[in-house]
């Protein structure tokens, strides 16, 4: 029996290409992308205060496209690629057409839509860094800080986790799709870069509301969906294993977002927008090292987890521990990323199912991969107490890694320029260091009111055309 014309293997599409699996990657890395771009431009851009609206979007759409250029020019093989060191592969370029058009190392796929696929996670991981350095940091600093960084520290944490011959990944760590590499990565370095760059000014801390809460909601939807991508396409495969990891992804965010929001009625008497978010954020962190490999009651569980233990930490022991007041984290990433990755990391260390695993990774020995409570539950407790160690060891190797190698990329940038602003521009925003402005308003983002319908007898002066002059 022959195959029908459009699934006969040809020239374009060799027997080893699945059309679907390559169809499917492709429009999951694009969701992830879409997170980045526009998703967080919009939601940097809108939650911060209105003169640090263009330099925040810009921290993050500048990210996005550095970070493929040197994805491509050596950051994909260094992550992915033939074995250098132990934690890290060799530094060469993913431009040759021959190269691309090949089967990728993992799926049926050529390596042109995995480069792609792993290039959204790349990028979005430098700008949720970002997020720890709203309003203060250099940006020549930061266009320094993007490309050495992902040099130095992501490809070291991807390759060693992700890559099948990587250290972790050769012990048995369970990441199905960056609570590690991705999450607990960033809201480190995030928080370790903001500790070396500065704080914002006084003013700016004390005060720093968001300038379009309703766009602000509009970037986290985008991010919220994209998640669909984030999650689902980790299998590197059209199965049943990626629609478990989506239906559990949304699941354990919406589970997360009202918990968020029930501690907040119930310690603020407030139902806050913002708060509502910062849950959702922590749900869908915490769930990704566990997307596919664990049941839907134990997403609900991550979920009520998630959006209560970060919430602690950022609600009450920040405000008790000194020195996590003296790091100005302007998008708390260390509690939504750092602390809600470790926990999705650990959870995963008890929930996972090791049959779930095996559709997850398609391997032989999947055996190893079994939670600390399903261990028990089989009599398999030694193994299930290795695998929730090694998801601690590589809590303990990510955390040191990105603490050791940012302090040192922040140390050798303040040797070619300031990692902070100058005080006159702190004081300006936007238009200081860009010369631009989000908004055409009157004033410093004050409400301009006409004299026809105000108390006030200020007006500004009419210019010729008899229109009102704005700022």
């Amino acid at each position: 029996m022959s195959l029908p014309l459009n699934l006969q293997p040809d020239e374009a599409s060799p027997y080893w290409l699945n059309k679907g699996d390559n169809a499917w990657q492709l429009t999951a890395a694009t969701l992830v992308g879409l997170q980045s771009v526009p998703g967080l431009v919009i939601l940097y851009g809108s939650i911060v205060k209105k003169k640090w609206a263009v330099n925040s979007a810009f921290m993050a759409l500048y990210a996005f496209a550095a970070v493929l250029v040197c994805w491509v020019g050596w950051g994909y093989r260094m992550s992915f690629g033939d074995k250098f060191i132990p934690f890290l592969g060799m530094p060469n370029v993913s431009l040759d057409a021959h190269y691309l058009i090949e089967r990728a190392f993992l799926g049926y796929l050529p390596n042109a839509t995995m480069i792609y696929f792993q290039f959204v996670f790349a990028a979005i991981t430098l700008i949720l860094v970002a997020g720890a350095l709203l309003g203060r940091m250099n940006f020549l600093a930061w266009m320094l800080f993007v490309p050495l960084w992902l040099t130095f520290s992501y490809t070291i944490t991807a390759y060693s986790v992700w890559c099948p011959v990587g250290w972790l990944a050769k012990h048995g760590i369970i990441d199905y799709s960056g609570g590690y590499v991705i999450h607990l990565s960033s809201g480190v370095a995030g928080f370790t870069a903001a500790y070396w760059v500065g704080p914002r000014t006084t003013r700016d801390r004390e005060r720093f509301p968001p300038n379009n809460i309703l766009l602000m909601l509009a970037g986290a939807g985008l991010l919220w969906m994209g998640w669909t991508g984030f999650n689902g396409g980790d299998p590197y495969t059209v199965s049943t294993d990626a629609s478990l990891a989506v239906l559990n992804t949304h699941v354990c965010t919406a589970t997360s977002l009202l918990t968020w929001l029930m501690l907040d009625i119930i310690f603020f008497g407030k139902p806050s927008v913002i708060g509502a978010t910062q849950g959702m954020i922590t749900g869908l962190v915490c769930i990704t090292p566990a997307a596919g490999v664990v049941q839907g009651w134990a997403a609900i569980l991550m979920g009520m987890m998630s959006g209560s233990i970060p919430w602690y930490t950022m609600m009450v022991l920040h405000k008790k521990i000194w020195f996590l007041k003296q790091v100005d984290d302007t998008m708390a990433v260390f509690h939504t990323h750092a602390v809600a990755g470790s926990l999705g990391g650990i959870l995963t260390g008890l929930f996972a199912v090791p049959k779930l695993n095996r559709l997850f990774y398609l391997v032989d020995d999947w055996q190893h991969y079994i939670g600390l409570f399903y261990g028990i539950h089989t009599g398999r407790t030694t193994a299930g107490f290795k695998q929730f160690g090694i998801q601690l060891l590589g809590i303990l190797f990510v955390v040191c890694l990105n603490i050791t190698v940012t302090s040192a990329i922040c140390f050798l940038i303040k040797l070619v320029v300031p990692l902070r602003l100058a005080e006159d521009e702190l004081q300006i925003g936007d238009d200081a260091i860009h010369g631009e402005e989000a908004y055409a308003l009157w004033g410093d983002g004050e409400k301009y009111e006409s004299k026809l319908n105000s108390v006030y007898d200020e007006f500004p002066p009419p210019t010729k055309g008899g229109e009102v002059q704005m700022a």
